[in-house]
Protein backbone atom coordinates (compact mmCIF):
# COMPACT_ATOMS: atom_id res chain seq x y z
CA UNK A 1 0.00 0.00 0.00
CA UNK A 2 3.00 2.39 1.07
CA UNK A 3 4.43 1.60 -2.53
CA UNK A 4 1.59 2.89 -4.57
CA UNK A 5 1.44 5.57 -2.71
CA UNK A 6 5.13 6.59 -3.16
CA UNK A 7 4.69 6.10 -7.01
CA UNK A 8 1.34 8.33 -7.54
CA UNK A 9 3.34 11.02 -5.42
CA UNK A 10 6.58 10.48 -7.23
CA UNK A 11 4.44 11.02 -10.92
CA UNK A 12 2.27 13.97 -9.45
CA UNK A 13 5.56 15.84 -9.01
CA UNK A 14 6.89 14.85 -12.22
CA UNK A 15 3.94 16.67 -13.46
CA UNK A 16 4.21 19.89 -11.88
CA UNK A 17 8.17 19.79 -12.84
CA UNK A 18 7.10 19.37 -16.53
CA UNK A 19 4.62 21.88 -16.40
CA UNK A 20 6.94 24.82 -15.11
CA UNK A 21 9.67 24.08 -18.30
CA UNK A 22 8.19 26.96 -20.58
CA UNK A 23 6.58 26.80 -23.95
CA UNK A 24 6.55 23.44 -25.26
CA UNK A 25 9.16 22.92 -27.89
CA UNK A 26 6.65 20.85 -30.03
CA UNK A 27 3.78 23.47 -29.65
CA UNK A 28 4.04 25.56 -32.69
CA UNK A 29 1.70 27.50 -31.45
CA UNK A 30 3.88 28.73 -28.39
CA UNK A 31 7.55 28.19 -30.00
CA UNK A 32 7.77 31.27 -32.31
CA UNK A 33 5.72 33.55 -30.22
CA UNK A 34 7.65 36.91 -30.06
CA UNK A 35 9.54 37.42 -26.59
CA UNK A 36 8.15 40.74 -25.16
CA UNK A 37 9.97 43.51 -25.54
CA UNK A 38 11.86 45.06 -23.08
CA UNK A 39 11.32 49.08 -22.98
CA UNK A 40 14.96 50.87 -22.92
CA UNK A 41 15.12 54.66 -22.81
CA UNK A 42 15.80 55.91 -26.50
CA UNK A 43 17.00 59.11 -26.40
CA UNK A 44 15.71 61.61 -28.26
CA UNK A 45 16.60 62.43 -31.69
CA UNK A 46 17.83 65.95 -31.82
CA UNK A 47 18.60 68.08 -34.39
CA UNK A 48 21.65 68.85 -36.15
CA UNK A 49 23.75 71.83 -34.51
CA UNK A 50 23.39 74.86 -36.54
CA UNK A 51 26.71 75.90 -37.60
CA UNK A 52 27.07 80.06 -37.15
CA UNK A 53 25.99 81.62 -40.04
CA UNK A 54 29.69 82.51 -41.87
CA UNK A 55 30.48 85.94 -42.40
CA UNK A 56 30.40 86.97 -46.44
CA UNK A 57 33.68 87.29 -47.45
CA UNK A 58 35.07 90.73 -47.31
CA UNK A 59 35.68 92.12 -51.17
CA UNK A 60 38.18 94.58 -50.88
CA UNK A 61 37.16 98.02 -52.07
CA UNK A 62 38.41 99.06 -55.41
CA UNK A 63 42.06 100.61 -54.95
CA UNK A 64 41.95 104.59 -56.23
CA UNK A 65 44.97 104.80 -58.17
CA UNK A 66 47.41 107.23 -56.78
CA UNK A 67 46.60 110.84 -58.64
CA UNK A 68 50.01 111.11 -59.65
CA UNK A 69 50.17 107.98 -61.27
CA UNK A 70 46.90 108.02 -62.62
CA UNK A 71 47.54 111.42 -64.64
CA UNK A 72 51.09 110.04 -65.85
CA UNK A 73 49.50 107.51 -67.68
CA UNK A 74 47.16 109.85 -69.51
CA UNK A 75 49.61 111.85 -70.38
CA UNK A 76 51.03 112.20 -74.44
CA UNK A 77 54.38 110.07 -75.04
CA UNK A 78 56.85 110.99 -76.82
CA UNK A 79 55.60 108.01 -79.51
CA UNK A 80 52.39 109.63 -79.69
CA UNK A 81 53.55 113.11 -80.58
CA UNK A 82 56.72 111.40 -83.21
CA UNK A 83 54.95 112.25 -86.56
CA UNK A 84 54.43 116.00 -85.24
CA UNK A 85 58.23 115.90 -86.04
CA UNK A 86 58.61 117.25 -82.80
CA UNK A 87 61.90 117.03 -79.96
CA UNK A 88 61.06 116.97 -75.98
CA UNK A 89 61.30 120.41 -74.77
CA UNK A 90 61.69 121.87 -71.23
CA UNK A 91 59.38 124.40 -69.43
CA UNK A 92 55.89 124.20 -68.05
CA UNK A 93 52.75 123.78 -70.41
CA UNK A 94 51.01 127.71 -71.63
CA UNK A 95 47.43 128.27 -71.26
CA UNK A 96 44.50 127.35 -69.45
CA UNK A 97 45.24 124.82 -66.14
CA UNK A 98 49.05 126.41 -66.16
CA UNK A 99 49.03 126.85 -62.34
CA UNK A 100 52.50 124.99 -61.92
CA UNK A 101 53.40 121.36 -61.02
CA UNK A 102 51.51 119.26 -57.98
CA UNK A 103 51.84 115.98 -56.83
CA UNK A 104 48.36 115.53 -58.70
CA UNK A 105 49.59 116.58 -62.51
CA UNK A 106 51.92 115.64 -65.03
CA UNK A 107 53.09 117.82 -67.92
CA UNK A 108 55.39 117.08 -71.18
CA UNK A 109 56.59 119.36 -73.40
CA UNK A 110 57.66 119.17 -76.84
CA UNK A 111 59.36 122.05 -79.58
CA UNK A 112 58.56 122.00 -83.19
CA UNK A 113 61.75 122.60 -85.64
CA UNK A 114 60.10 125.93 -86.36
CA UNK A 115 59.92 126.67 -83.03
CA UNK A 116 57.13 126.09 -82.09
CA UNK A 117 55.72 124.71 -79.25
CA UNK A 118 53.39 121.58 -78.12
CA UNK A 119 52.51 121.10 -74.47
CA UNK A 120 50.43 118.30 -72.49
CA UNK A 121 49.03 118.75 -69.21
CA UNK A 122 47.38 116.25 -67.10
CA UNK A 123 45.69 117.20 -63.93
CA UNK A 124 44.20 114.49 -61.62
CA UNK A 125 41.01 116.00 -59.42
CA UNK A 126 38.56 114.71 -56.74
CA UNK A 127 36.17 111.99 -58.37
CA UNK A 128 33.73 113.95 -60.45
CA UNK A 129 34.85 116.83 -60.68
CA UNK A 130 36.66 117.03 -63.39
CA UNK A 131 34.10 118.08 -66.03
CA UNK A 132 33.08 121.08 -63.59
CA UNK A 133 36.74 122.29 -63.83
CA UNK A 134 36.19 122.18 -67.49
CA UNK A 135 33.04 123.71 -67.37
CA UNK A 136 34.15 126.55 -64.99
CA UNK A 137 37.53 127.27 -67.01
CA UNK A 138 37.70 130.77 -68.10
CA UNK A 139 40.41 130.85 -70.58
CA UNK A 140 41.18 133.90 -72.40
CA UNK A 141 40.78 134.49 -76.33
CA UNK A 142 37.87 133.34 -78.34
CA UNK A 143 36.21 129.95 -78.26
CA UNK A 144 36.69 127.53 -81.53
CA UNK A 145 35.04 124.71 -82.55
CA UNK A 146 37.21 121.04 -83.13
CA UNK A 147 35.63 117.87 -83.72
CA UNK A 148 33.72 116.01 -80.74
CA UNK A 149 35.78 113.42 -78.87
CA UNK A 150 34.29 109.87 -78.20
CA UNK A 151 34.35 108.47 -74.27
CA UNK A 152 34.92 112.10 -72.67
CA UNK A 153 32.77 114.13 -70.20
CA UNK A 154 32.99 117.37 -71.93
CA UNK A 155 35.35 119.18 -73.93
CA UNK A 156 36.52 123.10 -74.99
CA UNK A 157 38.43 125.00 -76.65
CA UNK A 158 40.16 128.13 -76.99
CA UNK A 159 42.65 130.68 -79.39
CA UNK A 160 44.39 133.40 -77.86
CA UNK A 161 46.44 135.10 -80.45
CA UNK A 162 48.62 132.16 -82.16
CA UNK A 163 48.08 129.43 -79.14
CA UNK A 164 45.77 127.02 -79.26
CA UNK A 165 44.07 124.96 -76.25
CA UNK A 166 41.90 122.04 -76.12
CA UNK A 167 40.56 120.48 -73.06
CA UNK A 168 39.21 117.27 -72.18
CA UNK A 169 37.51 115.69 -68.78
CA UNK A 170 36.31 112.28 -67.58
CA UNK A 171 36.26 110.60 -64.55
CA UNK A 172 38.98 112.50 -61.99
CA UNK A 173 41.26 113.93 -64.70
CA UNK A 174 41.37 117.05 -67.11
CA UNK A 175 43.79 116.32 -69.93
CA UNK A 176 45.21 119.94 -71.41
CA UNK A 177 47.03 120.43 -75.31
CA UNK A 178 48.54 124.01 -76.05
CA UNK A 179 50.20 124.61 -79.11
CA UNK A 180 51.86 127.82 -79.58
CA UNK A 181 52.40 128.22 -83.49
CA UNK A 182 53.49 130.82 -86.10
CA UNK A 183 49.48 131.05 -86.93
CA UNK A 184 46.38 130.56 -85.26
CA UNK A 185 45.77 128.07 -88.45
CA UNK A 186 48.50 125.98 -87.77
CA UNK A 187 48.27 125.87 -83.78
CA UNK A 188 44.24 124.43 -84.64
CA UNK A 189 45.14 121.78 -86.91
CA UNK A 190 48.17 121.08 -84.64
CA UNK A 191 45.54 120.23 -81.83
CA UNK A 192 43.14 118.48 -83.91
CA UNK A 193 45.48 115.82 -85.22
CA UNK A 194 46.53 115.12 -81.40
CA UNK A 195 43.13 115.10 -80.29
CA UNK A 196 42.80 111.10 -80.90
CA UNK A 197 46.30 110.54 -79.21
CA UNK A 198 45.12 112.36 -76.15
CA UNK A 199 41.42 111.12 -76.32
CA UNK A 200 42.58 107.49 -76.25
CA UNK A 201 45.04 107.90 -73.00
CA UNK A 202 42.42 109.95 -71.37
CA UNK A 203 39.54 107.41 -72.07
CA UNK A 204 41.94 104.58 -70.97
CA UNK A 205 41.94 105.38 -67.47
CA UNK A 206 39.49 104.63 -64.77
Amino acid sequence: MRHRQAIALAAVALVGLTGCDGPDPNNLETYYDDPVPTSSAVPPVSDAPVSAAKAAPVTPSAVVPDPGRLAERALLSDTDVAEEGVQPGSGEASGCLADGPSASSRTATWRYPSGSVLSHRVVAYPDGTAARVVAEADCAGKTVTVPAQPGVELQRAWCDGKTCTVLLAKGRLVSGLTVSASTEARAVDAAKRLLPAMTAKLTAQP
